[in-house]
């Protein structure tokens, strides 16, 4: 069974199955959502439990032997089993196939990974773990969804804030959750209930953002000149190295030029997608930017990165790499 984030509290208020398996990029929701499967399980007489993390090394006859430990008082006991690598190996796949096809009557097994890839998504293991109980995949917010994913956060604790205010807040917490719960907890400590000014937020607020690679590729693919720029600021200020900034922006324009060639030629749009491997969320950006720039556009993007390639390697003229990057970027914006 798959449920998505949103759905985990109303799906714990009518029942409780005997396996979860939680995962995901973004800690804070796996946090929260593992957090409120132990809550939901004490609430039914789960009241021991077992932690289990699977590094290396780890004896996967562990897991049995959890399931089988009898308590002393006769409770019930929730196995908290953490993979932080996301793999449990081909023994670790076989013990939790097994468990799962006979879990413990007096047992609920929670399990929490990381993100994990598509290939991964498709284990045998993960879908047995899905078949016994329930998977749950959070997805994060992305930039145009965090302002309500924010406004969400401020109604737990009676507040509110106009769309100024939580603009502000996604701005400055972009790709960093923690942060933005860190954050809208701290506005709750510093005022009382009821909606915030847009000077009480600028006032209360840092700048946490956690610029990302992934990031940048968005702003670009979205045409965001704003975020592109923030963006690349961010990625100086946190000494991120060209190399790896240069990396990224020409993944996306090789596939883009990739793509428009294969339209001048009468190719279909999604067999030219799967070619260049642009998968999943990536899609709809990608599609969008494809209707924006054409092929001469792309092509020149290319040429102009090349560029860019000889002077981080020391082989063109002197001059500032970061100002060629958002050249670049507005360019294709």
């Amino acid at each position: 069974m798959q449920i998505r984030g949103e759905q985990l509290a109303a799906h714990l208020e009518r029942e409780l199955k005997p396996v979860y398996v939680v995962h995901g990029d973004e800690p804070l929701l796996v946090i929260e959502a593992a957090d409120a499967i132990r809550a939901a399980a004490r609430r039914r007489g789960f009241d021991e439990r077992e932690v289990l993390t699977a590094i290396s090394g780890f004896n996967w006859v562990e897991l049995h032997h959890a399931a089988g430990n009898m308590s002393l008082f006769g409770g019930r006991t929730l196995i908290d089993l953490r993979i932080p690598t996301g793999k449990p190996g081909r023994e670790g796949s076989a013990a939790i196939q097994d468990y799962c096809a006979r879990p413990a009557p007096d047992s609920l097994l929670l399990v929490t990974l990381p993100g994990l890839d598509w290939s991964e998504e498709k284990a045998v293991w993960l879908k047995a773990l899905a078949e016994a109980g329930v998977a749950i995949k959070l997805i994060p917010p992305n930039l145009a969804e965090l302002p309500a994913w924010i406004a969400g956060r401020l109604r737990r604790q009676q507040q509110s804030a106009d769309s100024d205010g939580l603009r502000f807040i996604a701005e400055r917490v972009e790709g960093n959750l923690l942060a933005a719960h860190q954050e809208i907890l701290k506005l709750g400590l510093l005022h009382p209930a009821g909606k915030l000014s847009l000077q009480q937020v600028q006032e209360a607020v840092l700048n946490v953002a956690r610029y990302d690679l992934d990031g940048l590729r968005e702003a670009l693919l979205s045409g965001d000149v704003a975020r592109l720029t923030r963006t690349l600021d961010g990625l100086q200020q946190e000494g991120e190295a060209p190399p790896l900034v240069l990396w990224a922006m020409t993944e996306e324009l090789r596939a883009l030029a990739q793509v428009k060639a294969g339209q001048l030629d009468g190719q279909a749009l999604d067999e030219l997608l799967k070619a260049a491997r642009v998968w999943g969320v990536r899609q709809p950006l990608f599609k969008r930017a494809v209707q924006r720039i054409d092929s001469r556009r792309a092509n020149a993007a290319l040429v102009q990165a090349s560029g860019i390639d000889r002077m981080i390697k020391g082989a063109a003229g002197a001059g500032d790499v970061w100002n060629e990057f958002l050249r670049l970027g507005l360019g294709v914006c």
